[in-house]
């Protein structure tokens, strides 16, 4: 029962008002297996039964999404989360995610003074020479005010909802007992790995709760842009920084929504969206940390045909392999190569166990389907939805990090039409798509990969003895057995003197990629077509090793088909 599971007494309250909200939505069979049977009467008394049946002709989707809103800020964040997953919902439930909203009524300033004072160690009137008591914003977690430091520059002072806390990890307990119940009674669940996804829900959430996470996410994006003078991220204020407590920039400009106010001004609307567009598909393609909500509200327009972009409490982070796949996926796409779509979603999703053939077949017709339609005329939007809706027909579930970038992709160009009809996201992806391509391939990040495999080499061959210390002590007494079959052993010891045939010559190749990278990075001595001539022979010498390797493989491969 989960009122057992709980740490404290305090969570009761809580429970109850999420009981009620439950109830009175139709979905009293969920608090019965939650466990709270006790509270269904108390929570009835107080429910508004007038509007019970209005609230069950609704559509299940509508009233997930109205329970959510009334549940509060935890359930709305997690809603919001939902609605990047279109691996696992159809269209309709993402639409009612989708219409969730963090906005709140303000809370009068006096309720945040105290909180606010303590931060900043002096009171407000000492530490700004003006502060604003009404708030340009209010959201579930925080809201914002505008102020002005003693230098005279203009900033917004985000601050925390005080006793947000104790709330938000009340409900993230209750919201483990939900998952944990929703596997056991519908086992089907566990392939989209719902702990998983509740598992990064709670370090988003938890990350925004502390405002100093958003600051350097906010700086780390204004170092990726430091040499683009097209591009504004506002300036941070550590000294007045706190977990509660995030003082920026203010940025005086244009508000994304306002495209009237944006023409009145002058501005060059496709120049715009092409430098919006640019912006977020370097932050995915080459910086792999990326602004994971790119609406039009989180835009600001200035002077110059410039962007600002603000709110950097929800950001995505992708690996270098991560990019690399996403890389091969649309470039398999455009040369229309289903064979690597396949693979490569098949690694996003490594514990399923679809059709292959059946996969490659409907991939090749959704490829087909695109290929030769007018770049105008391709919306991404309308690709993804498709290629999740594949996934989802199919069983393959994509990894979190890539539902929130799906899902800003699909912002990003809804929010590029709202300022250009014609814009086309493809069109403007695909410059950045090559150069992250040739990134892949360049010496530097040649030698960057070598330098990590070779450490990760000498790393298991520091540790080998020890490994064959403990298996021979194992071997000694007697916990390890071992059955030998001497018909087979000759043909085992001709293949270990393949594999370490194989071997050598693959850590010699790697050598000299690794060596040859050195050498074209060094200038002087002989060349040959004018690179550096030891390091041409370099990586022919490797390319040749290589060549040996995948013919030895494809041989043995052969034989043992036959």
């Amino acid at each position: 029962m989960i009122l057992e599971t709980l740490s404290a007494m305090r969570d009761l309250g809580r429970l109850h008002d999420i009981a009620s909200i439950l109830i009175r939505y139709g979905f009293g069979d969920i608090v019965k297996r939650l466990g709270l049977e006790r509270v269904l009467e108390k929570a009835g008394r107080a429910l508004n039964w007038s509007r019970f049946e209005e609230l069950l002709r609704l559509e299940p989707p509508q009233r997930v999404r109205k329970a959510m809103e009334e549940m509060g800020p935890t359930f709305i964040k997690f809603g919001q989360i939902l609605a990047t997953r279109v691996d696992l919902f159809p269209p309709d439930w993402i639409t009612e995610f989708e219409k969730l909203h963090d906005r709140v009524p303000p809370l009068p300033f006096e309720r945040l003074r105290p909180q606010l004072e303590e931060d900043l160690n002096g009171a407000v009137g000492e530490v700004f020479v003006e502060f604003d008591e009404t708030p340009l914003a209010a959201a579930s977690i925080a809201q914002v005010h505008r102020a002005r430091l003693p230098d005279g520059q203009q900033v917004i002072v985000k601050i925390r909802r005080p006793g947000i806390r104790p709330t938000i990890e009340a409900d993230l307990r209750l919201l483990e007992r939900l998952v944990a119940i929703i596997e056991r009674e519908f086992p089907d669940v566990s392939r989209f790995h719902p702990q998983e996804v509740l598992r990064q829900f709670k370090i988003s959430l938890r990350n925004e709760l502390d405002l100093l996470t958003e600051g350097r996410n906010t700086e780390r994006v204004a170092d990726n842009f430091a040499g683009d003078p097209t591009i504004v991220i506002p300036k941070v204020y550590w000294e007045y920084c706190g977990e509660r407590i995030n003082v920026q920039q203010y940025i005086d400009g244009i508000a994304g929504r306002d495209i009237k106010a944006v023409d009145t001004a002058g501005l060059d609307r496709k120049v715009l969206a092409q430098r919006g567009a640019d912006a977020v598909l370097k932050m995915v393609l080459i910086d792999g940390f990326f602004h994971a909500d790119p609406h039009p509200g989180n835009f600001i327009f200035l002077s110059g045909n410039r962007l600002a972009f603000i709110d950097f409490g929800m950001v995505g982070s992708l690996s270098e392999s991560r990019r690399d796949q996403v890389v091969d996926m649309l470039n398999a796409i455009v040369v229309r190569d289903a064979a690597t779509v396949v693979d490569v979603l098949l690694d996003w999703a490594a514990e399923a166990a679809p059709n292959t053939e059946r996969l490659v077949a409907e991939v090749g017709m959704f490829i087909d389907k695109y290929h030769g339609v007018a770049l105008k005329q391709l919306r991404l939007g309308d690709m993804l939805t498709e290629m999740t809706s594949l996934m989802r027909d199919h069983q393959l579930t994509l990894p979190p990090d890539l539902t929130m970038l799906f899902k800003a992709l699909i912002t990003l160009e809804g929010a590029g039409r709202q300022l250009d009809p014609d814009f086309d996201i493809v069109a403007q992806a695909s410059p950045l798509l090559q150069q992250a391509s040739v990134l892949r391939y360049h010496p530097e990040t040649l030698f960057r990969k070598g330098q990590r495999n070779l450490a990760s080499l000498l790393s298991v061959l520091s540790i080998l003895p020890q490994d064959v210390r403990r298996l021979m002590r194992l071997l000694r007494s007697g916990a390890v057995k071992v059955h030998v079959d001497l018909s087979q052993l000759d043909r085992f010891g001709m293949l270990m003197d393949r594999a370490a045939s194989r071997l050598t010559v693959g850590m010699v190749t790697a050598s000299l990629i690794i060596g040859s990278s050195i050498v074209m990075t060094v200038s002087g001595g002989p060349t040959l077509f004018g690179l550096p001539a030891l390091g041409v022979l370099g990586f022919s010498a490797a390319g040749i090793g290589g060549l040996w390797v995948l013919i030895s493989i494809w041989k043995t491969s052969h034989r043992g088909e036959r």
